[in-house]
């Protein structure tokens, strides 16, 4: 690992703790104040802001990130026409918004309320694409600045909502504005850095069907992810109601609040790998398995903890969501699916597989449709469980198929034992938290449990002094 990569991990996962934790604990009082039925109407209508854009970007971020990775030279002319596309695909998206919950059949008033979250999916499309060029630049730092600023607006105006006069129209409003913070931020350091020129799009008919081509695959894939990500939620909606959704959303909030940990990761990795893919093979192999060690170090505690505490932790919430328990205990067990699989897709995408990728997510995405379809109206919310579980565990295995083809005499068995060894190191934190959870409590039991888990990776070498020192240095910057 890169000292910039480490370091851009390190920046993004910083600010990433930051703003999940602010949002976690924005989400939890607003659940509370709100009841099951209100926050199910909140979680569905802002889920549909997620759905919808990936049509406003069209796949267009990662490649600019790629692009500007490979050819910096270009930068100011690649992102100028990258707009060009994409301002009508922002125009498509709105009329999604306005169009499918009439399809889908919601009333009046639900459908008002994904309208309002239209704004949302603007200013969130083109801070992600500005982003995407700091990316490019392996400058993360701005996106964290961004990130956590837009949270610190969305918490507090949103916690003056809650506390005065709440309603899921002004929470909606509260989202919005952090959005904007989040525009501003970008714009700002993207202006700072190549001008007010590159705000200008450009309409080039060559470079449009050449982006089209390589964007295509990026598009399919992003709307795979948002589709098999929030499809349970509707499904949860239209055939349960949506008090059964905020049920299962305190459930999905728990479990997906951790997912920014391999983002901020592959944030700072993919321009990595893009750099030396079919150059160096050994630092490839160096680099993918030092991020499946990441990945795995990371998502077994917080997968094992989850597990245990999960009774205790969704009272947090509220009385009124104790059934999320059970359902949280077995939707944390897809996190590791999940988290092994971005250095996967991370290195498939930069190694210009990203076909490969949006077939196996295509494949998942139609798995986790039908699962659910077939699931939900039989065991309930269950049933969605189970069919991300089954969807995420196949997307998993079948992208690990296709290391090798990529990786030059790439071995399954060293990342084998790799895993194994954290495996081990989380299992023992887990016997240990359940034979002492009842003496000290579920919450002073975090902190134990973290310090046995740190003391095993260490005993069994898991992590070394050297990756320890490594750490420190990159906190003193």
């Amino acid at each position: 690992m890169t000292n910039i990569l480490a370091k851009n991990t390190l920046s993004l996962t910083l600010a990433s703790v930051g703003q999940k934790l602010i949002a976690f604990v924005y989400f939890l009082f607003l659940a509370r104040i709100m009841m099951p039925e209100n926050t199910g109407v909140y979680f569905l209508a802002t889920s549909f802001v997620m759905i919808f854009s990936v049509v406003a970007d069209f796949g267009l971020t990662p490649v600019v990130i790629r692009e500007i990775a490979k050819s910096p030279e270009n930068t100011v002319t690649y992102i100028k026409k990258a707009l060009g596309i994409k301002i009508p695909f922002i125009v498509l998206a709105l009329i999604s918004v306005v169009v499918v919950p009439i399809i889908i059949g919601y009333d009046a008033n639900l459908r008002f309320l994904i309208l309002l979250t239209s704004f949302i999916l603007i200013f969130d499309s083109l801070h992600l694409f500005y982003y995407g060029v700091l990316r490019g630049y392996q400058m993360l730092k701005f996106e964290a600045i961004g990130m956590f600023s837009a949270q610190i607006v969305t918490g507090v105006v949103g916690g003056l909502i809650l506390m005065y006069n709440p309603s899921v129209a002004l929470l909606i409003l509260a989202l919005t504005l952090g959005s904007t913070a989040n525009l501003i931020i970008s714009i700002k350091n993207v202006s700072n850095i190549l001008g007010n020129s590159v705000f200008i799009p450009m309409w080039d008919v060559g470079f449009v069907k050449k982006i089209f081509k390589v964007a295509l695959p990026f598009a399919l894939a992003a709307v795979f992810v948002k589709v098999y990500s929030y499809v349970d939620s509707i499904f949860i909606s239209k055939l349960m109601g949506t008090t059964s959704l905020g049920i299962y959303s305190v459930a999905y909030k728990f479990t997906y609040a951790f997912q920014f940990l391999p983002l901020a990761f592959i944030a700072a990795l993919y321009p990595g790998l893009s750099a030396i893919v079919g150059k160096d093979s050994v630092q490839l192999r160096n680099m993918f398995d030092k991020a499946m060690w990441y990945m795995m170090v990371i998502v077994t505690p917080i997968v094992l903890g989850i597990w245990l505490i999960a009774p205790n932790a969704v009272l947090l919430a509220g009385e009124e969501y104790v059934q999320a328990a059970p359902i949280l205990q077995l939707l944390i067990l897809v996190l590791i699916p999940i988290f092994l699989d971005f250095p996967i897709g991370s290195l498939l995408n930069a190694a210009n597989r990203q076909t490969t990728k949006t077939v196996i997510m295509g494949i998942t995405m139609v798995l986790n449709v039908v699962l659910n379809a077939l699931l939900i109206p039989v065991i309930g919310l269950n049933g969605a469980v189970y069919a991300a579980l089954f969807s995420f565990s196949f997307m998993f295995v079948a992208g690990l198929y296709f290391i090798p083809q990529i990786i030059n005499g790439y071995s399954f068995t060293k990342l084998f034992f790799i895993l194994l060894k954290v495996s081990a190191c989380g299992l023992i934190m887990l016997t240990f938290g359940i034979y002492v959870k009842e003496l000290v409590g579920w919450i002073a039991l975090i902190p134990i449990s973290a310090v046995v888990y740190g003391v095993s990776l260490m005993v069994t070498g898991v992590i070394t002094k050297q990756d320890i020192n490594k750490v420190k240095s990159l906190i003193r910057g």
